[in-house]
């Protein structure tokens, strides 16, 4: 069966940084595309960020780029997402996702597996 689970969501500043985790189980993490995605209250869940399975290729959302890093620990089954310059507008309940592709893959859809979440919230 496979697990994943976030961690290091919090409330901060506008301006602060955070890095989440997600601990995967279950799937060879190491041939699997990861990404990160993100629903606020009242909206749809956004794409966020996405890496292939040897970390060489990412892919960001406008929103989050050149302010949110995704990377991969295959050694250690881990994804990250470092979020530096927060702004109220990522407030949201931040998923980790694992695919059955191996290559970067924006769409929710293309993802079969997902953590439960962790709440980030900006304050202003």
């Amino acid at each position: 069966q496979v697990q994943l689970v976030e961690s290091g969501g919090g409330l901060v500043q506008a301006g602060d940084s955070l890095r989440l985790s997600c601990a995967a189980s279950g799937r060879t993490f190491s041939s699997s595309a990861m990404g990160w995605f993100r629903q606020a209250p009242g909206k749809e869940r956004d794409f966020v960020a996405t890496i292939n399975w040897s970390g060489e290729s990412t892919s960001y959302a406008d929103s989050v780029k050149g302010r949110f890093t995704i990377s991969r620990d295959n050694a250690r089954n881990m994804v990250y997402l470092q979020m530096n310059s927060l702004k109220p507008d990522d407030t949201a309940v931040y998923y980790c996702a694992i695919s059955g592709y191996s290559f970067t893959r924006n769409s929710p859809a293309a993802y079969d597996y997902w953590g439960q979440g962790t709440q980030v919230t900006v304050s202003s």
